[in-house]
């Protein structure tokens, strides 16, 4: 038996395990699932006679070690900052490493060491990181083939509910680690370029500067940037591109509520609140609004973010429960937005049996024989249920097909790596499609 040690049996773990386990007999696997609570990991087992739960901490780096010295492969789903502990262990024990987080400076840092040791390590090989450029370089290296010259590409992706269980003002639930959400567009100003012209946006005016987004079959939606589109014109082979854009995907009216937080200072992370934790969530809104008593604070929230009561958008705050008198933040010095965090998740997770929705779109613009042309490419995956979620597929899926192909030889190619590369992507799309992940292509003449 080949032994594949997953370090993490978080929300992404469920298909990625459940894909596993179901090839374990023929591929001759065994999963050893590690994970701080083994009760998760024993769970994500599902009781398969291949597969075992461990408890792990992995700043354990004694007990750390000696897992991944019995492994073949190590798939790490931890956080993005954790993976390079693994990583190093993996190089010094010589073993196979999969993530799918973006790569770090330290993980490029092992390139060279992973390459004279043999060891494929392969990153961003989930969803977005993932699937985003392995839809993408399928297109790119196919207008290239045909002779063609592109000069625009925008990438967008989006973790949403589905229409079936959309039940909130909102329009939106939690798929993904909710901390990521409330900080989403922190640490710089989005950068990309369009149409030859360099383009930043800070934080503070990121969810003001939003584009609709049509989705055959699905609707409205709208886009904001991401926080660095510019790293990607080498990624793809596309340093002479005009336009390079890419960005997450939210229902239409989201960013404009959301921006309300912004503004506010809610989302902000670097202070702590002292008594925080005696505080009701009217009190908590109350610290951000320059003037307020307990009779008018809907009334100062609405001016200082520049709503009425009969907005459709001011719907989307009663929902929250934000102004409660009775409702307790109950964190002791919590951050604003570890506080918004706890507000957000009471409305916001999924019911057992709510289906998420990964919406992903791509936009080509490129020239051939003169004349300008436009690709667009949409993926829509609807998940099952609160466990088997299509964030746990989109992300988990691509993870496990890499690894799976990394053990069988079918990816030899050494060093810290990410999807892009025609022996990797083909077979990767091509067994996506058969899980339902597939994307609709539909070409017309350019129009932007």
């Amino acid at each position: 038996m080949r032994n594949i040690l997953i370090i993490g049996a978080g929300r992404s773990a469920s298909s990625l395990i459940e894909y596993l386990l179901q090839k374990s007999n023929s591929e001759q696997l065994h999963l050893t699932i590690a994970d701080l609570s083994v009760e998760l990991a024993q769970k994500k087992t599902n009781n398969h006679p291949n597969a075992t739960a461990i408890a792990l901490d992995i700043n354990h780096a004694d007990e750390r070690q000696a897992q991944i010295q019995k492994a073949d492969l190590v798939i790490s789903m931890l956080p993005a900052h954790m993976h390079i502990e693994v990583a190093q262990d993996c190089v010094t024990y010589k073993k196979h490493m999969v993530t799918a987080s973006y790569i770090s400076d330290a993980m490029q840092n092992l390139n060279q060491a992973a390459k004279a040791n043999g060891l494929v390590f392969m990153n961003e090989a989930g969803l977005d990181p993932g699937i985003d450029h392995m839809s993408a370089m399928k297109i790119i290296d196919e207008i290239r083939e045909k002779g063609g010259k592109i000069f625009s590409f925008e990438s967008y992706c989006g973790g949403l509910i589905a229409p079936e269980s959309d039940n909130n003002a909102w329009n939106y639930k939690f798929t993904w680690a909710p901390r990521n959400v409330v900080l989403a567009g922190q640490g710089g100003a989005a950068k990309f370029i369009h149409e030859g012209t360099y383009k930043y946006i800070p934080y503070q005016k990121l969810f003001q500067r939003t584009d609709a987004l049509e989705v055959t079959g699905y609707g409205s939606f709208e886009t904001y940037a991401n926080r660095d589109s510019l790293k990607y014109r080498s990624v793809y082979g596309l340093e002479d591109i005009s336009t390079l854009l890419r960005g997450t995907i939210r229902r239409a009216g989201y960013s404009r509520a959301w921006d309300a937080f912004v503004q506010l200072g809610m989302t902000d992370d670097s202070y702590t609140i002292d008594h925080s934790e005696q505080m009701s969530y009217r009190d908590y809104v109350c610290l951000f609004l320059p003037y307020s008593s307990p009779e008018n604070t809907e009334k100062q929230f609405c001016a200082q973010v520049g709503i009425a009561q009969t907005d459709d958008v001011w719907r989307k705050f009663a929902e929250l429960d934000l102004f409660s008198n009775t409702k307790k933040v109950g964190l002791k010095n919590a951050t604003p937005a570890q506080i918004l965090e706890k507000i957000l998740t009471e409305n916001w997770t999924l019911e057992p049996s709510d289906k998420d929705m990964i919406v992903m779109y791509h936009k080509f613009g490129y020239e051939l024989d003169g004349q300008k042309k436009q690709i667009d490419s949409q993926m829509v995956c609807i998940g099952q249920d609160q466990i088997y979620t299509a964030m746990a597929k989109t992300v988990g899926l691509p993870v496990a097909m890499a690894a799976l192909r990394i053990l069988n030889k079918q990816i030899t190619q050494p060093g810290v790596q990410l999807p892009i590369s025609k022996e990797v992507y083909l077979p990767l799309l091509a067994e996506l499609e058969t899980y339902g992940i597939h994307f609709t292509e539909t070409e017309k003449p350019y129009i932007g």
